[in-house]
């Protein structure tokens, strides 16, 4: 009896970890489109594709159903969602919204945790920068990717947190899919920098603006090129 109480310990202890992982290498397919838009499988193939187990997958794809990410079929398996240029319209309306407001919670923040942030900030900025030079745009993707969610973490609000990273998970594919074709590099880290510099300075509502300001032209850009190259569906 205490052997198979012991099972059941370790079995438990071992399973929010199977799931976890499962969630993070679905996740991670589908951010990078290793599981394309439209993909439709079950969830013993995806389980295979994954090199992991069936049970573990099933709640992952529970919790990815959540952020939006999948739709769980019942007998027909999982179906990876795809991103319409009205989603993001959608999307970036939320962007905007929130990213303002991190902006000036970050700029209201002692003065020590303050400043530490606006360095994180501008790492993440001066890594765009020097990838931009050496014309490496995954780098700079992911440095970009870097900034605006740091900016969201500092600003210390979990529930912020938490709908902005599913918020970024959809739109992770349209941003780097289009990356080759915008012409704005050098605006994103001239705007970035304002945004440090407003909040070294304490300026919550230049802030709050800039990041607004930055967030509004990068859709403007972003929603032209998904039309004009026709892409429906990412």
């Amino acid at each position: 009896m205490a052997r198979a109480k012991s099972a059941r310990t370790d079995d438990s202890e071992k399973r929010p970890s199977l799931v976890d992982d499962a969630y993070a290498a679905m996740k991670l397919a589908i951010r990078n489109s290793d599981f394309a838009p439209g993909y439709q499988a079950s969830e013993q193939e995806i389980a295979l594709r994954l090199g992991m187990s069936r049970t573990p997958v099933h709640e992952a794809a529970i919790r990815l159903q959540e952020d939006g990410l999948v739709r769980v079929l019942p007998r027909r398996g999982i179906l990876i969602c795809a991103i319409a240029p009205e989603d993001m319209r959608e999307i970036y309306d939320v962007i905007i919204a929130l990213e303002g407001q991190a902006a000036e919670l970050v700029a209201g923040l002692p003065e020590t945790e303050r400043l530490r942030a606006a360095d994180e900030l501008a790492a993440h900025t001066d890594t765009m920068a020097s990838a931009q030079i050496d014309g490496d745009l995954p780098a700079w993707g992911a440095a970009d990717e870097g900034f605006h969610r740091a900016l969201v973490e500092q600003a210390g609000n979990g529930r912020l947190i938490r709908i902005m990273q599913t918020i970024n998970d959809q739109s992770h594919r349209a941003r780097m899919l289009t990356l080759r074709l915008r012409q704005e590099l050098d605006a994103s880290v001239t705007e970035h920098r304002r945004v440090i510099d407003a909040i070294r300075e304490a300026d919550a509502a230049g802030a709050h603006r800039y990041a607004r300001e930055h967030r509004i032209r990068a859709r403007n850009n972003l929603l032209p090129l998904l039309e004009n190259f026709g892409l429906r569906h990412l």
